[in-house]
């Protein structure tokens, strides 16, 4: 337990002796993610980043901070399950929606809806924290699939991103679980 001057009641408990049941795996943590150094922002576009935090290849997911200096997109796409978002800083939102998501805003996106991502341009760069489980669809302008995009290609994407910038392929291996 770090050793914080402090009154809070809770101070003369003990941690844990038996932390990890067996089998499990510590916590991925990761220290001032969304606004550390922008080589640990991969390009998902070519005006669109994101920082990976978490990474299951048994889920098919992903939690990263998405982040856009100026105005961004993401291309048109679906989710065939479940997506969570939480905006920390900037505008972003969905062509096919009236709503802006500006800080402290939540989105929760439903299986199956199309959309295409955009980040307005606004004072401070767009940055959301999101929850991604299974691929992104691509869709032409009608919906229509041409593509997808899986934990195993954010995995691939990520480590030759990390490799060019010198940081490392393997940095990635700390986020997967």
């Amino acid at each position: 337990m770090p050793k914080v001057a402090g009154a809070e009641f809770w101070r003369d408990i003990k941690p844990i002796e038996k932390v990890f049941r067996e089998g499990a795996q510590p916590e991925a943590y990761v220290a001032d993610a969304p606004f550390a150094d922008e080589r640990y922002f991969v390009p998902f576009t070519e005006t669109v980043f994101s920082r990976p935090l978490w990474i299951s290849p048994n889920q098919n997911k992903w939690a990263d901070i998405l982040y856009a200096k100026a105005a961004g997109l993401v291309n048109r796409h679906y989710h065939p399950h479940e997506v969570f978002a939480y905006t920390i800083s900037g505008k972003w939102g969905y062509l096919e929606h009236d709503w802006i998501a500006t800080a402290g805003d939540f989105v929760y996106e439903s299986p199956g809806e199309g959309h295409t991502l955009v980040a307005y341009e606004h004072e401070e760069p767009m940055r959301a924290y999101f929850i991604v489980t299974g691929p992104l669809v691509w869709l032409d302008e009608k919906g229509e699939g041409v593509g997808h995009f899986d934990v195993f290609d954010y995995i691939a994407m990520c480590r030759r991103h990390y490799d060019a910038v010198g940081l490392g392929a393997g940095l990635i291996d700390q986020l997967i679980r």
